[in-house]
């Protein structure tokens, strides 16, 4: 790294922190996105001025650290384009975390002297202060329409005693105070750990940041096949539940949880979420990514598929998700050609894996979810199936009083129990989740047991979605 200037560490805890605020990001201004919050039922998100907001997000979780300003443009472009509106990141992956531009995040690895350079130009100077490069994403994200929901810093480092409960108070007030006036932020506490892990340490910085930061959501993201509902659920400051199915096959599941050996069954994770006690919405905020390898840390096993993120998606959001996080293997990694080593196998660029076709896919499930109306008055309903199946044969239904979606993974004969709908006849018709579009079928009674199939053949990921609209 070259000549820095003057630095200012940031030792911010109560006062001292207003007289110690970084001229740069007092210069930032935060383009405005309207502000999500919980609707009204306690299921779903809903922007301040009350219209549906479906989270479809991308884990993106090392954009701050290994992209430079126009690759993150790209990648951003990339995704607004496809459909996303929310990106998942990590502000710090280790302690300290060093950007592409060599600019460490901390002073002496103490995560509670974040080190900011006092009068950093980010449009002139060559290197850019850490802090300012990830207000700068942020910001553009903003200008896209895109939320960040950023994890102040990873489980892992946590887990190792780097953050302390005194630290968290202090880095927690840092964060806070520098983006509480951002209108795309959305608090990703945790970082893949078991909320039984440093607990305190957890507990005191999403207390911390809320107390200063009321006005965006808060969760926790788990570790893998567990929930923040584990742990967390009757915290004041988790808005909402976030759940990491995991990137684990039926069996490859070796959960200790006698009760949770749900496999690839992430639908089993929003059924358990939508019958807790106080209503909040959830989420399966890491489901498996697209192109790594099934159990993660074999790369010799097969890779998991278009088929299966979609299989994922439409599970959790018909058994009462408000939304789905996507993920592909090199794009979450952010694997570049300077990379002297790569994680999970990958092989690709994250430039070539913006292009995975699930990614493109995804979009058509946050458009059907959209496309109706009431949505806010849709619930998960089981009974809608005559006769279910399990694992990939398992149907998954929602509906309101005006129409029913239920997801089919493998193209089966499907018989469906009618009259959960308003109408004496409606409107069958077939989506297909690889390219959005939308077949009638016709009218059907609306009465008894009613049989469908779908086009092609029966087999794995020859998926669609029967809908069922009221006449």
């Amino acid at each position: 790294m070259s000549i820095r200037k003057k630095l200012l560490p940031f030792l911010c805890a109560g006062a001292l922190f207003s007289s110690c605020t970084s001229s740069s990001n007092q210069e930032i201004s935060s383009t405005g996105m309207p502000a999500l919050k919980v609707s009204e039922n306690g299921r779903y998100l809903t922007t301040d001025d009350g219209k549906p907001f479906f989270w479809l997000g991308d884990t993106g979780w090392l954009l701050f650290n290994k992209l430079n300003r126009d690759e993150a443009e790209q990648y951003l472009d990339d995704r607004k384009q496809k459909g996303f509106n929310v990106v998942q990141a990590m502000v710090l992956h280790t302690v300290p975390s060093v950007n592409v531009y060599g600019d460490s995040s901390v002073v002496n690895k103490d995560i509670a002297r974040p080190l900011v350079t006092e009068g950093n130009n980010p449009d002139v100077d060559e290197e850019y202060d850490y802090w300012d490069h990830v207000d700068y994403i942020i910001d553009k994200a903003a200008e896209k329409g895109i939320y960040m929901a950023v994890v102040p810093v990873w489980g892992s480092p946590v887990k190792a005693g780097m953050m302390s409960v005194k630290q968290a108070t202090e880095y927690g007030t840092f964060l806070a105070e520098r983006w509480k006036d951002k209108s795309n932020i959305i608090w990703l506490n945790g970082g893949d750990i078991h909320g039984s892990d440093s607990t305190a340490a957890w507990l005191e910085l999403g207390k911390t940041i809320k107390a200063i930061d009321h006005n965006h959501l808060m969760t926790f993201h788990p570790r893998g096949r567990t929930a923040s509902s584990d742990w967390f659920h009757n915290e004041p400051w988790l808005d909402f539940n976030m759940v990491q199915s995991g990137h684990r096959r039926y069996d490859q599941d070796t959960s200790s949880n006698e009760n949770k050996h749900y496999g690839e069954d992430n639908w089993k994770f929003m059924e358990v979420d939508w019958a807790l006690s106080p209503v909040k919405p959830t989420i399966d905020g890491e489901p498996s990514y697209e192109g790594i390898p099934q159990g993660l840390h074999d790369i010799k096993e097969p890779r998991w598929q278009d088929h299966d993120v979609r299989r994922y998606g439409y599970w959790s959001v018909f058994a009462g998700a408000f939304g789905y996080t996507y993920g592909q293997n090199s794009v979450m990694q952010m694997h570049s050609a300077t990379d002297s080593t790569t994680a999970y196998g990958s092989s690709e660029l994250w430039t070539e894996g913006l292009n995975a076709p699930g990614a493109s896919q995804m979009q058509y499930l946050k458009d059907l979810m959209l496309s109706r109306d009431a949505y806010f008055e849709r619930v998960p309903d089981q009974t809608l199936i005559a006769e279910n199946g399990e694992k990939y044969n398992r149907l998954l239904a929602t509906r309101t009083d005006n129409y029913a979606f239920i997801y089919n993974y493998n193209g089966r004969e499907m018989k469906i129990n009618m009259g959960k709908i308003k109408g004496d006849k409606v409107k069958a018709s077939w989506f297909n989740p690889r390219n959005g579009e939308e077949t009638v079928i016709g009218e059907v009674e609306n009465t008894g047991v009613q049989t469908f199939k779908p086009a092609g053949e029966a087999k794995d990921g020859n998926d669609w979605v029967l809908i069922l609209d009221s006449l």
